[in-house]
């Protein structure tokens, strides 16, 4: 082996990870998928997965960014609110990490929130759009499910105020 060839494959190594952490493709697709409500929405963030029950063994799925180390999170909630081009308010543990953010971010291209947003009856949490869609498929948001904005727009209008939403490991 030649001088320098194992720092070489550890580097090749760790890019063909990060890139398999991206979804090879954006768009939604039918799958098999049992043991859930039709109608439940099923999050699997070691998958990078939501799944909309859509019937009797099959789901939409679709790819999103979970939460950080440290911020990913498990459990039952459901939609408390929709909410079409929202603002957004940095909440305070991103503040901190983020001083400069303003308190209020309009609606518009440097909204993380995206086109569409589904806020969770758990902490302040949200399923929503991203002006980052480079991030789907990733473990980064502040425990936030992100949606490319075409899918968000798409479950938006599937699901209503009160779907249960579990989020699993």
């Amino acid at each position: 082996m030649r001088k320098g060839s194992g720092a070489l494959i550890a580097f090749v190594s760790l890019i063909v990870c990060l890139l398999a952490e991206v979804p090879a493709t954006a768009a939604p697709s039918l799958v098999s998928f049992s043991g859930y409500p039709r109608g439940a929405i099923v999050i699997r963030t070691s998958e990078r997965r939501l799944y909309f029950i859509t019937g009797r063994d099959q789901a939409i799925a679709y790819p999103v960014a979970v939460g950080k180390p440290g911020k990913l999170w498990h459990g039952e909630t459901s939609i408390r609110s929709k909410h079409v081009r929202p603002s957004w308010s940095p909440p305070e543990d991103v503040w901190r990490d983020n001083p400069k953010l303003p308190a209020v971010i309009p609606p518009g291209p440097s909204n993380p929130m995206g086109e569409r947003a589904m806020v969770l009856a758990r902490d302040q949490y949200a399923i929503h759009g991203t002006n980052r869609p480079d991030s789907i498929g990733r473990y980064v948001s502040y425990g936030c499910i992100r949606m490319y904005n075409a899918d968000i727009i798409d479950l938006f209008d599937r699901v209503r105020v009160g779907t249960p939403v579990l989020v699993v490991n």
